[in-house]
């Protein structure tokens, strides 16, 4: 017969095999809950900003991407060359490139990131004019009104017979 303490020694025994066999189960990667998901390909984004006027990079202009359908944004400002650059959108998705900077007119348009790299070339305007509703208009309103009366093609086909041989007044215009 056994003895009481060959009898725990014995359940012991079993109690670990059992336990052991459990845990090694455990640690099978077929069994597993999650799988490795790669996250997906990304394209590598360069915007450059620079003045209309003469060409000269804006320093500090903040660069705001925007994933289209997607919550929340990404700003970073650009270098003393006017670059800025981001890495981590993903190729197939669209964008809002955003440009702001002090003194200049705001930048946005949506595009479609579809290649590995693409390079962005910004060119920012100084602001116009505002409109004021406490300035008076009339004058602007007469000199578009007599520009409508002047530049009418109709009156001055009647007016003259057309001359081949003289050069004409008004070039065409090319078509843009």
């Amino acid at each position: 017969m056994l003895s009481c303490s060959s009898f725990r020694s014995l359940t012991l025994a079993v109690a670990l095999v059992a336990v052991s066999g459990i845990s090694l189960s455990a640690q099978d990667s077929a069994h597993r809950g999650r799988k490795y998901k790669p996250p997906p390909p990304t394209s590598h984004i360069e915007v450059t900003v620079v003045r209309d006027t003469d060409s000269k990079p804006i320093e500090n202009a903040a660069v705001i991407f925007q994933l289209l359908g997607e919550k929340g944004n990404m700003e970073l400002k650009t270098n003393e060359d006017g670059k800025s650059v981001i890495d981590v959108l993903p190729t197939g998705s669209k964008m809002r490139l955003q440009i702001i900077a002090k003194g200049y007119k705001t930048y946005g348009q949506d595009y479609m990131i579809d290649k590995a790299d693409l390079t962005f070339g910004i060119r920012l305007k100084r602001p116009g004019e505002q409109y004021s509703i406490y300035k008076n208009h009339e004058q602007d309103a007469e000199k578009n009104d007599k520009k409508d009366n002047s530049d009418s093609p109709k009156d001055a086909s009647k007016d003259k017979p057309e001359d081949s041989g003289s050069p004409s007044s008004n070039p065409p215009s090319k078509p843009q």
